[in-house]
């Protein structure tokens, strides 16, 4: 995609990139109002920091056409594309390139996603995974299924109780613990976090948790599920989608009118899950770790 009235080659002569400040913070909701379920995590960083480094998280690089923001960058914990151009990509990756990598990952649109990586690999270096198909999939209506009445918004008490489970998901979902390398107290606060933002949501059986999920951010009138997560050794009975329906409901009530998540293709289970829930397909992201 290219600039309004632009060539890539007349965008390549007219851009400039600049970090972003609170000045442009007009421009940069005008952008990610584009796509507000895709850039909900953007969304919320910038509605915390105000385009200010280290509230938000990291900085927000920009690419200008005669003035105007063109597209974006988000350069925190993962490198998350806005709306960007070939041009742009190539312009934020050459300034990558020249900074190192201090993100954990690069998340979005998937050529967006591919376009990026493949200007950065011969620098940064193999990357730890690379996931090149997952479904972004969005409900703003209620649910089509019954809702699970067990599902419940967790307490703060009912921290020690979730942490197996939160780390169980983690390692499934990465590949490595969330705990590993010392890491263990800063992930049990960041759960901590969560539960006291009313954001996460659990069923319960005998004390343990059986099925968990939360809202990973919120911005722009959408909320973005992530860390679903069932006991394997419910897998296949059939908890999953009222289960589902219920956070979806929750969320809706209690966050935002629309929730998105994005899930890999090849979890079929999880995607079928979703589709039964009502959550439809709006655009294809991927994911490379590192």
């Amino acid at each position: 995609m290219t600039a309004d009235h632009q060539s890539p080659s007349a965008e390549a002569l007219v851009g400039e990139m600049r970090d972003l400040t609170s000045r442009d913070l007009d421009e940069l909701w005008g952008l990610i109002d584009t796509d507000a379920d895709a850039y909900c995590v953007v969304a919320e960083r910038v509605g915390v920091g105000e385009l200010e480094s280290a509230p938000s998280g990291g900085p927000t690089w920009g690419w200008f056409v005669e003035g105007r923001l063109r597209s974006a960058l988000y350069v925190g914990a993962n490198l998350m594309p806005i709306d960007a151009t070939s041009v742009a990509l190539t312009a934020f990756a050459a300034r990558l390139r020249t900074v190192g990598r201090r993100s954990s990952a690069i998340v979005g649109y998937r050529d967006d996603v591919l376009e990026l990586w493949q200007q950065l690999e011969s620098v940064w270096g193999t990357a730890r995974e690379l996931r090149g198909d997952q479904p972004l999939m969005v409900i703003s209506e209620p649910p089509l299924t019954d809702q699970d009445d067990q599902v419940v918004a967790v307490a703060i008490t009912d921290l020690d109780a979730l942490m197996p489970a939160s780390v169980a998901m983690f390692t499934e979902e990465v590949g490595v613990s969330p705990l590993a390398g010392g890491r263990g107290p800063a992930y049990r606060a960041r759960v901590a976090s969560s539960i006291l933002e009313g954001r996460t949501y659990a069923r319960f059986h005998n004390g343990d948790v059986i099925f968990k999920a939360e809202v990973g951010a919120v911005g722009r009138g959408s909320a973005q599920l992530q860390g679903v997560w069932v006991d394997p050794r419910l897998r296949g009975t059939g908890i999953a989608i009222p289960a589902v329906a219920a956070v979806v409901a929750a969320a809706t009530r209690d966050h935002a009118p629309r929730v998105s998540l994005y899930a890999n293709k090849h979890n079929t289970a999880a995607l079928h899950t979703y589709q039964r829930v009502g959550f439809r397909q709006v655009g294809t992201f991927a994911t490379v770790l590192f």
